[in-house]
């Protein structure tokens, strides 16, 4: 049976999105996206809003009913992706775009689309090591280091609590963090010059 997910604020509150087999994804719990959105729905409007490892797409699909000018989703898993376009497709907007494809190979190309600090980029990856996963803090810090700085606003992580991502790391500081059990949410702005 799979299970169901709805949009808990904004335009299209009380939709719901069904999520692939926890096998292959993870859902954000709830409270995590109500934390989340509460933090940054004042921000979002005229931001362009990148959900990389996209499972179901419920943050990037959360964030276009909260205002963002554009939300997409990245996700590898053939199954989920399929899942997450049937459950973009029922928001009938073209404003929301999955992608299928490596997250951390797909980000750095659709950000340089982006006008400057118009991006938040929302990550969360697999907190079990399967696959291509194995040291996967490592390779997002890698991935962003390659980013075009500029057009980030905002960079947020949703990782297991017992990884301690660093206050700063290359350009990125970290300027709050947010503990959830065992998820926790890291948010990191560009170092200004």
């Amino acid at each position: 049976m799979l299970n169901k997910l709805k949009i808990q604020s904004g335009i299209f509150k009380g939709k719901s999105l069904i999520s692939p087999s926890n096998s292959t994804t993870r859902s954000t719990k709830s409270i995590v996206q109500d934390s989340f959105f509460d933090t940054i729905r004042d921000e979002l409007r005229a931001k362009n809003f990148i959900e990389v490892f996209g499972g179901s797409g419920i943050m990037a699909a959360t964030a276009l009913s909260n205002g963002a000018n554009h939300a997409y989703a990245i996700e590898i898993d053939k199954s989920a992706y399929k899942i997450l376009s049937n459950n973009f497709a029922l928001l009938n907007s073209d404003k929301i775009t999955a992608l299928f494809g490596n997250s951390l190979q797909i980000t750095p190309n659709l950000i340089s689309k982006n006008a400057e600090k118009s991006v938040i980029l929302y990550i969360d990856p697999p907190f079990n090591t399967r696959e291509n996963f194995t040291n996967i803090y490592e390779q997002i810090w890698q991935m962003l280091d390659i980013l075009d700085k500029n057009k980030i606003y905002l960079v947020v992580i949703e990782h297991i609590s017992s990884y301690d991502p660093p206050q700063t790391n290359g350009d990125f500081i970290k300027f709050k963090s947010k503990k959830f059990g065992k998820t926790t949410l890291s948010y990191f702005k560009v170092i200004d010059d």
